[in-house]
């Protein structure tokens, strides 16, 4: 009965732990694209749809991200302040710095 109990408590942890593991495996990824020395790094980034991107303003100066649809754009960002956006639907979103606009960058979305 013990061996019962035992096997049984084993094949609950492995169940619980498999379960456990699709919802992480399922759960978007974030990805991260640094402003700095006027420019987006990396330039193009690739992510797939509902990975939400975070741009960090490591600049000294300010600098916005919007996309040349306008699909989003954020609030000027000093030193340290970040931007985040998270894309629904693939396609390829070319954006730019509005402050500086010969600074640009790509998002990919599969």
């Amino acid at each position: 009965m013990k061996k019962i109990a035992i096997v049984s408590g084993i094949l609950s942890l492995v169940v619980i732990g498999g379960m456990h593991f699709a919802v992480a495996a399922a759960a978007p990824k974030a990805a991260e694209v640094n402003i700095d020395n006027f420019s987006f790094s990396p330039a193009t980034i690739t992510v797939k749809a509902g990975t939400t991107v975070t741009w960090t303003n490591r600049d000294d100066i300010p600098h916005t991200v919007v996309a040349d649809d306008k699909s989003f754009k954020s609030k000027v960002l000093d030193t340290g302040e970040t931007f985040a956006f998270t894309p629904t639907k693939p396609g390829t979103y070319p954006y730019f710095c509005s402050v500086h606009p010969r600074m640009t960058g790509k998002l990919v979305v599969e």
